[in-house]
């Protein structure tokens, strides 16, 4: 069931991104839910492997919180004059489902303040770069500096697990679910509000969107498991 939820996400992806290029703008948002709700019976269905924990609800109300958002931005492509106003409701919801990850990871942190310094210091260098390579009105910016804040301290906090306990399968799955999902927000940024917008990269933002999510939701069927 697990392996099939993945493939049928994957292969749902890229019947919405071929349709996407085509410019079939309404087929692509259904696809694209199709999709991300892939990922979310994913997480629901390893999470009943081991029992709701608060770990685990926090994550799936955060992957769904991903599906609602994943439709939102789309939807800018369907609703071009009001493309700008669903585009930044779209990120206002990836962001709640940012936070809602990195709440489910604070309370597995021994030393809380650590990544949080790091995350804060590391977002001002990540944003500083950014604007120098993109052009977008003060509101985005302003959204984007939360957003990018948010997922890069959850990632901090992914790590901190991770270098706590090496060997832990949940961890190791998860943070690598974290920075595939950083990768593909600063692509998906870079090329909307850059000064060129590319397909590939489009399709790079996405693939690597799907594969975080992806092992974000299966990383709940591993809360004890380790590599020996």
């Amino acid at each position: 069931m697990r392996l099939l939820l993945i493939v049928l996400c994957l292969v749902i992806m890229s019947i919405f991104i071929f349709f996407e290029k085509k410019e079939k703008y309404v087929l692509a948002v259904i696809l694209k839910g199709l999709a991300s709700m892939m990922f979310v019976l994913l997480g629901y269905y390893c999470a009943r492997v081991y029992g709701d924990t608060n770990f685990s609800k926090m994550v799936k109300t955060g992957l769904i919180l991903g599906l609602i958002a994943d439709v939102l931005l789309n939807l800018r492509f369907v609703f071009k004059q009001k493309g700008k106003l669903v585009f930044l409701v779209g990120i206002l919801v990836f962001l709640a489902g940012h936070i809602l990850y990195l709440c489910a990871l604070i309370p597995t942190v021994n030393n809380v303040v650590i990544p949080l310094v790091i995350g804060i210091v590391l977002t001002a260098i990540i944003i500083k770069w950014i604007f120098t390579k993109i052009e977008a009105a003060m509101a985005f910016k302003i959204f984007g500096i939360f957003y990018i804040g948010a997922i890069v301290i959850m990632n901090c906090f992914a790590f901190t697990n991770l270098i706590q306990d090496p060997s832990n399968t949940r961890y190791i799955i998860f943070t690598i679910g974290a920075v595939s999902f950083l990768i593909s927000d600063i692509v998906l940024i870079l090329n909307t509000f850059g000064k060129t917008s590319k397909f590939s990269l489009r399709t790079t933002n996405l693939s690597l969107y799907y594969i975080g999510q992806l092992l974000i939701a299966y990383s709940l069927l591993l809360p004890i498991l380790s590599i020996s």
